[in-house]
């Protein structure tokens, strides 16, 4: 009977000690090489901010400056790919509407190379029928080249 339970106990210190180190290795794992700084977390969300003021005015080159070039969105349903975002939003501006946009809450998680942003867009569109104050939940992973980030991927899911 002794043996018995000593064989017990050797199986569940067994599994205790395969979880601990389990779990170690997950958060090692998870431990970024390199951690980003508050800097680059206030460049993340100029970078965003660069990215509407871009749009806001059709400039294509303006918004070259922070994308990447495999930059892609998913926008209202249905994904943009490069500049496909700019164009079909200077097509709406060409009809009359006027967006406006404001970056509020930015929450950044980075390290040195990777960021992500989430973020609560509150603004409006305007046409001649008047304006409609509009919020929007969106996100964005950017990417660190040569010392400047620059978005990959951009969600953007409008708060009915």
């Amino acid at each position: 009977m002794f043996d018995a339970r000593k064989s017990a106990l050797a199986v569940l210190f067994s599994a205790f000690l395969a979880t601990c180190l389990s779990a170690a290795a997950q958060s090692a794992a998870r431990t970024p090489v390199c951690a980003g700084t508050p800097a680059d977390q206030v460049q993340v969300v100029e970078t965003m901010r660069t990215m509407y003021a871009a749009a806001a005015t059709d400039d294509l080159a303006k918004f070259h400056t922070v994308a990447a070039p495999d930059f892609y969105a998913f926008d209202g349903g249905t994904r943009y790919d490069g500049d496909a975002l700019m164009n079909t939003l200077k097509a709406v501006h060409a009809s009359g509407k006027v967006y406006v946009w404001s970056l509020t809450q930015p929450h950044v998680e980075s390290d040195c190379h990777l960021a992500w942003i989430t973020y609560i867009n509150r603004g409006s569109v305007e046409d001649k029928s008047g304006k409609q104050d509009l919020t929007w939940l969106e996100s964005a992973v950017l990417e660190k080249h040569a010392g400047a980030w620059r978005i990959r991927f951009f969600h953007s899911t409008r708060v009915p």
